[in-house]
Formats: C-alpha cells, structure tokens, sequence
C-alpha cells in the first residue's frame, strides 16, 4: 500500500487537512479541452526594442509543430507581469513554495559547484547554464550566489526575450555576464545555437527547472538532452532540476475506477488528463496537465526515475540527491538557514501561517527536486 504524504502543516491551516484528489467531472473534462485562461492572450506589442543577445549573430528561430509547438504557444503566450501583479495570482503561495525549493536546491548543490569554479571575476565565481530559463524567473537567485558568468536559453523566444529585460534590470554591483538564445534542448546541439567563446569555459552548474519532462517523449530527444547537459558540466560539475513525480502521477491513475471512460484526476488548482491507461516502454507515456495561473493544459512526458538514472550514467551523470517536494519542506522546515528564507520568500508569514491551501500544497506535491553530478 502507498504511504499517505507528509502533510504541509503551518502552524494555522487555511483548509483542515484531508484527501482533496477527486477524479475530474465530465463537465470539468469539456471546459478542460477548451480552456482558455487570462494568460494566454498573445501580445501584440512588446515594452521596448529587442536588444540583441551577448551570443552574437544568433541562427533564425526554429519553428515547432506538434505537441513542442503547444508548448511554444503557450509559454510564448504568457504575458510577462510586475512584482505587484504576480503577487495577485490565485496560487502566489504555491509559486512562492516552489520557487523557495528551487533556492534550497541551489544553495544546497549549485553553491558548493559554484565555490569550487576555476573562473572568477573580481569577487564573483562560477558559470551556470540554466536550460528552460523562461521568463528569468531564477535570476535573482543566480545573483545571489554571486556567479560569473550566466547562459540561458528557453523554447518561447518571447519568453528569451523577456528574460534578457529581466537581467538588465539586476543594477546592483555583482550583476554577472548574461547570455541568451531562444534554444530546443531535445533536438538542437548547444554548440549550434551559442558561439564557441562562450561554451570554451565549462559550466559548473547546469539547470533544467519544471522542464526536463518535455525531453522524454521519446529516447532520442532524452539522450539529446543529457548530451547537452552533459557535454559542456566540467567534471565535479552539478546539475539539478524539478520535476513530476511520475510514480505518484501513475499511483493516481492506478486508483481511478475501472470503469472511468476518461483518465483524469486533480482539484481546483491542478487537472491531469492522460490519454490511456496503459503505455508500453519508459518514453512518450503522455499526460495533458493544466495547472492554475500558469499552465494552460499541455502536453507533457513521464520521466521514470530508473530509466532516467541509468540513461545519465551513460553521460557520466549520478545522482546525489532525490526529494519529493512535502520532504523538501520537512527536511527543512526547521532548517536555520531555510526556515528564515520561507518567510521572507512569503511561503509563510511571521506566525508560521501559509498562503496555500490544501489544493495547492496537493498541486506542490506531484513534483520532486534532484541533483546529480559530473564525475
């Protein structure tokens, strides 16, 4: 029998603790098909002229189809708001909860990467290439940890775009070099897309954050991936990233009655919708995943854990670190450096009350954080 979750359990609870996973309705499923949120009006004009990217002459922008262009569209899509804005969406506490697992993941592994880096400049140290560095939503976290030098590159090129806005906004004295290009980690080489000034000196950290699954529709976009991750990490080199719980996802489906004639299951702030039952082979096991305020129901890909550990072997990749996310947040809730962080990263006020509700701690729940390093 599959142990009940660790409970997120603040000192006030907003919604007492229970069960609220429920098999979606068939209306629910119907809306779902269709949904259309307010993030996805497209934008018709952008806040300034694009500034070009430190990578130089940058190759035209690939286009998708298929489920990679539902993704583009999506992320593309989604406008780029202010810190007050962000603050007004209906799962702050959710998104303010894994971006704090994200700076304990960072502090825990890439800090300890970063310190050990052959490249300084004045007092900064360390390189970091963050894979699916969307909007910029870790920078901030990367200028804390007063690194040299900063690559990112994303699908959605608006996306790239908007990331390089939020980097020449960082105005204080350790802000670090910075370079971005709209990038397909599953089918592009890192090599095509950057100049070889900036791959001549390794990474020490490679970051892959709510992203990697979208590599494992089939093997040879995941083993692309890996190569990429893989081929510029120096030795002793680490790379660390988020994603769902494939486990879980399936311990759900499991329990869903044999006679549903649809595969779904969520609450208010989160829907999985899968396409069958059953699936053959450890790649394109395809779920559609809807999550409130941020994801507009797209296509993803399981990434079983076993598969993926023996594949990164093979690119000198081993794992040192697994969590679900309620561990994370066991492991260190009382922690003297990361207990302080949850309150000033608004996962909990002074008294210990949460902004998440039990929907959005079971939403939180659903996804693992990892690091593996290079030897």
């Amino acid at each position: 029998m599959r142990p009940s979750p660790l409970l997120y359990n603040p000192t006030h609870r907003l919604t007492p603790p229970g069960s609220v996973l429920t098999p979606m309705s068939k209306a629910e499923i119907e809306m779902y098909k269709s949904y259309v949120g307010k993030g996805t009006a497209r934008l018709s004009k952008r806040k300034r002229p694009r500034v070009e990217s430190d990578a130089g002459d940058e190759p035209p922008v690939k286009k998708f189809v298929g489920d990679a262009g539902v993704v583009v569209e999506h992320y593309n899509s989604r406008p780029e708001v202010g810190v007050l804005q962000r603050q007004e969406s209906p799962i702050i506490g959710l998104k303010n909860f894994n971006n704090w697992v994200k700076s304990v993941l960072i502090s825990k592994f890439a800090y300890r990467a970063v310190a050990t880096s052959s490249i300084r400049s004045q007092r900064t140290k360390g390189k970091v290439l963050d894979l699916g560095c969307g909007k910029g939503g870790d920078l901030t976290k990367w200028s804390k940890a007063r690194i040299s030098e900063y690559v990112g590159a994303d699908i959605a090129a608006i996306s790239v775009e908007q990331a390089q806005e939020r980097w020449e906004s960082i105005r204080n004295a350790s802000r670090f070099q910075a370079s971005f290009a709209p990038y397909d980690f599953c089918t592009q080489d890192l090599e095509d897309v950057f100049p070889s000034e900036i791959l001549k000196q390794p990474f020490d950290v490679v970051s892959l954050q709510f992203c990697m699954h979208y590599a494992f529709e089939k093997q040879e976009t995941a083993r692309r991936m890996l190569r990429n991750v893989s081929r510029f990490l120096r030795p002793g080199g680490t790379f660390i990233g988020t994603i769902p719980n494939a486990e879980q996802l399936l311990d759900h489906l499991r329990e869903l009655p044999s006679e549903s004639e649809e595969f779904s299951f969520g609450n208010a702030v989160y829907k999985v919708r899968f396409e069958s039952r059953e699936h053959n082979g450890p790649f394109g096991h395809k779920y559609w995943f809807f999550l409130q305020d941020a994801v507009e129901d797209v296509p993803e890909f399981l990434v079983y854990w076993d598969n993926f550990v023996s594949m990164a072997a093979d690119y000198d990749l081993h794992p040192v670190y697994k969590e679900e996310f309620h561990d994370v947040f066991s492991e260190h809730q009382d922690h003297a450096e990361f207990a302080p962080l949850m309150v000033r990263m608004k996962v909990v006020d002074s008294n210990g009350e949460s902004s998440m509700d039990e929907d959005q701690w079971e939403a939180a729940n659903i996804y693992i954080a990892f690091a593996f390093e290079k030897r």
